[in-house]
């Protein structure tokens, strides 16, 4: 059973399928992968590829393996002696020998809808993922403290015409301050009343004060984001404080027997294709226990 239908979860049950086992996918169908336009950092694509393009020919390509989908949302699991029981929102009951938990986060994103058809193609989250997109051009930073200060100073490898713009007016260290003065990064501890956005691209921002501020890209950085990792708490599987789940490096396994993890639930890398990475990983050592055991 794979919890999360997203690029981990996804690529594991190609490779799962390819091994011939019998997959279940359980997906909500919300998955950050839902949001963004365009992942421009995969080899073949250089000129992007959308997330719910990837998703839908990663899903074909699943079900001609045989991999089954369930659309909903697991909300309990519990271990009986020969593997998982897992239920979902809807009490549809699904049971399976092993677990791949590939759950994911959930952005924290500011509350205006306009931003979201622009995601992946003017407005990112992630710098290692795009931050080469705004090279040279003026970027705006929509931030909380000091989240958003060091999301400006990151991006001040790929351009000098940085703003950021403290929108929840979290507290901003002095140190971090100095640092974005000596970057030559303009400041505003100010509220956003309005974003301005044409289709998908992203135009700037009116703050509280009225005044407007023009822009070609924007990252957003407020921190805080979502872990979905709450049925590994329910499988008494180990959590870091911030909600991650920890995994040997070499097979995707949890500390707890027969359950892994894979992508965003387990790692800060938030790029694509290293959940795919994982997302393989992970199934080729589950395909081994299976042999194993059997």
């Amino acid at each position: 059973m794979i919890v999360g239908g997203g690029i981990a979860g996804l690529q594991a049950a190609i490779q799962l399928g390819r091994y011939r086992h019998k997959i279940m996918v359980i997906d909500a169908d919300e998955g950050r992968s839902n949001l963004c336009r365009s992942y421009n950092n995969i080899i073949g694509w250089p000129d992007g590829i959308g997330g719910p393009i990837l998703r839908s020919a990663g899903k074909e390509h699943a079900q001609r393996l045989g991999v089954q989908f369930l659309r909903g949302t697991v909300v309990k699991a519990v271990r009986e002696s020969d593997g998982f029981i897992l239920t979902t929102s809807e009490e549809e009951e699904i049971r399976g020998r092993r677990l791949l938990l590939a759950t994911g986060v959930k952005d924290r994103l500011p509350d205006f809808p306009e931003l979201i058809p622009c995601m992946g193609l003017s407005v990112y989250v992630c710098p290692d993922c795009d931050g080469y997109e705004v090279s040279d051009k003026r970027t705006l930073v929509i931030g909380s403290g000091n989240v958003g200060g060091q999301m400006a100073l990151t991006l001040s490898h790929w351009t000098a015409d940085l703003i950021y713009v403290n929108h929840e007016q979290a507290a901003l260290d002095n140190k971090v301050r100095h640092r974005l003065e000596e970057k030559g990064i303009v400041y505003f501890d100010q509220p956003i009343s309005s974003v301005l956005t044409e289709g998908s691209q992203f135009r700037g921002v009116v703050l509280k004060d009225g005044d407007t501020l023009l822009v070609e890209k924007c990252f957003i950085a407020f921190g805080g984001n979502e872990v979905h990792s709450s049925l590994a708490e329910q499988l008494d599987v180990r959590r870091m404080d911030n909600n991650h789940i920890p995994v040997d490096p070499r097979t995707k396994m949890t500390n707890a027997q027969h359950v892994w993890a894979a992508g965003d639930v387990s790692t800060f890398s938030e790029m694509v294709t290293i959940a795919m990475g994982e997302g393989s990983q992970a199934a080729v050592w589950i395909h081994k226990s299976l042999i194993g055991e059997d």
